[in-house]
């Protein structure tokens, strides 16, 4: 590989790769960046639990391992970014109505099943505290960095509901106006409007209190620093 090292990004969907992957790779240029796209909220997922969630972490890096030979010892870091989803709201901001899907808003969500929301939230709430505190999986420094409520919510300024073609096109859209200008994004991303201005856990206590999870927050910033 040479003098080449490699940060991994894990992230939620294709739309994720496609808004960041040019700038991470253009700021990161001294490095191989690679991205596993794990199709979802890997916290949400039906086989992972609080128990092995670190071990399927480290499948993902195997995925990468596998696919481009390398070696351990070839990783510098793996970057997790996650939505919160509003998973740490307090239960009353959880309101049942009669929608199809969870609908997001900035100070409650609204659920057909009240109870499996805050089931879920508790689950996904518990996994992250694991992996926020988590310091290194399989030898690798990790860190793990939030958009709330999502990521769309964060880059493009509105929390609804967004359909997968939709997702794309802002994404592309989003990557075409900062190709080249990875100094531009980190800008837009540490502006206090977005940027939770914290150390890294001084940004997730932030996040995990009152209704801060449903609002624009993120700490992808504290990646540049």
């Amino acid at each position: 590989m040479g003098e080449k090292k490699v940060i991994l990004f894990i992230v939620e969907g294709a739309s994720d790769e496609a808004a960041l992957g040019s700038i991470m790779k253009e700021h990161f240029s001294g490095n191989e960046v690679q991205f596993v796209v794990v199709h979802g909220d890997i916290t949400l997922k039906d086989y992972v639990s609080n128990d092995n969630i670190l071990k399927k972490i480290k499948e993902q890096t195997e995925i990468v391992k596998s696919k481009y030979r390398y070696k351990k010892e070839d990783f510098i870091k793996i970057i997790h970014i996650t939505d919160t989803d509003g998973v740490y709201i307090p239960e009353a901001d959880v309101r049942e109505a009669d929608v199809k899907e969870v609908q997001y808003y900035e100070d409650h969500l609204e659920a057909k099943n009240v109870q499996k929301i805050i089931e879920r939230n508790k689950h996904k709430g518990d996994i992250l505290y694991k992996l926020r505190k988590t310091a290194k999986i399989d030898g690798i420094p990790y860190r793990i960095y939030f958009n709330s409520c999502n990521l769309e919510h964060v880059l493009y300024g509105q929390l609804k509901d967004y359909s997968d073609e939709e997702k794309q096109k802002l994404s592309d859209d989003f990557a075409e106006r900062y190709e080249g200008k990875a100094d531009e994004f980190i800008v837009f991303i540490s502006d206090p409007i977005v940027a939770v201005s914290e150390t890294y856990q001084k940004s997730w206590d932030y996040i995990e209190k009152d209704s801060n999870s449903l609002k624009r927050h993120t700490n992808m910033q504290l990646i540049f620093g």
